[in-house]
């Protein structure tokens, strides 16, 4: 029983690592979302509603037979579910079976059938990373955000209580200064701001300048660095785990040296037991 089992578990194994499957897979993915693009459409492909239907449930269908592929090539279930990416695809395509379309629910079935475009993350490596770093940046990017809002109500307070009496839509209180900031950190018309505030007061050039220049240039800068930094981590780490790259030889190159290192020293003390 275990050498069938073997068999067809290698077979599966070498499929899903095959390019033109995992292609395949990743052209289907975009369909998909094309598919649901055009559902938005409504009054273009009315007439071809009946079509678009059964085309979405072909969809499903052949994510449902990749799954099954890819649990298939695993040893046993529970390595499979050990991914949270297989988690995630399984709990997507599970979803997508409910026949929901013709209930009240519809709207749901039509959000889930959205999420299928997040399986683009799990099948390439190179958005997973991006992905993982961009979650394990936000505890660090977290510093920044509140030295920011640190800035932005100083810079509030300030701008509330200087230039108040030029334009109280804007000015008026420190949480829609605030605001106003946050329009002039997104560059959106911040000059009109700055010339209004500049014919009562001449010097007010020097709060913008101030403001965008910690804002725009030092805290976005910040922001990158972190996700830089998160994400050179989890390509290296990437690397390790598959054995790629100049990571994984370097790691690979350190176990061999650990592995000889413990078979010398067992040599030698079995040389020294002799003696």
């Amino acid at each position: 029983m275990s050498e069938p089992f073997n068999t067809w578990q290698a077979r599966f194994e070498r499929l899903r690592a095959n390019k033109l499957f995992e292609t395949c897979v990743i052209a289907i993915i975009i369909v998909s979302a094309l598919l649901i693009g055009a559902k938005t459409y409504e009054e273009q492909t009315s007439r071809f509603e009946q079509a678009l239907y059964y085309f979405d449930w072909a969809v499903t269908l052949f994510f449902l037979a990749e799954i099954l592929i890819r649990l298939a090539a695993e040893r046993s279930v529970r390595d499979f579910f050990r991914s949270g990416w297989n988690i995630f695809d399984t709990l997507i395509v599970a979803a997508s079976l409910i026949p929901l379309d013709d209930s009240e629910m519809v709207l749901l079935a039509r959000l889930l059938r959205v999420f299928r475009v997040l399986r683009l993350v799990s099948l390439i490596p190179e958005l997973r990373i991006l992905l993982a770093a961009l979650i394990k940046s936000i505890p660090r990017m977290g510093y920044v955000a509140l030295l920011m809002f640190i800035i932005f109500y100083i810079y509030a307070a300030l701008g509330s209580f200087l230039f108040h009496e030029v334009d109280p839509f804007l000015w008026d209180n420190i949480s829609v200064a605030m605001l106003t900031l946050f329009r002039i950190a997104t560059f959106e018309d911040w000059t009109d701001v700055m010339y209004a505030t500049q014919e009562l007061h001449a010097w007010s050039w020097l709060y913008y300048l101030t403001f965008i220049f910690l804002t725009a240039f030092i805290f976005l800068n910040m922001m990158i660095g972190i996700v830089l930094d998160v994400m050179q981590k989890e390509s290296v780490q990437m690397e390790i785990e598959t054995g790629t790259g100049e990571a994984g030889e370097l790691h690979a190159l350190r176990h061999d040296v650990r592995a000889l290192s413990e078979q010398i020293a067992r040599l030698e003390e079995g040389l020294s037991r002799e003696r």
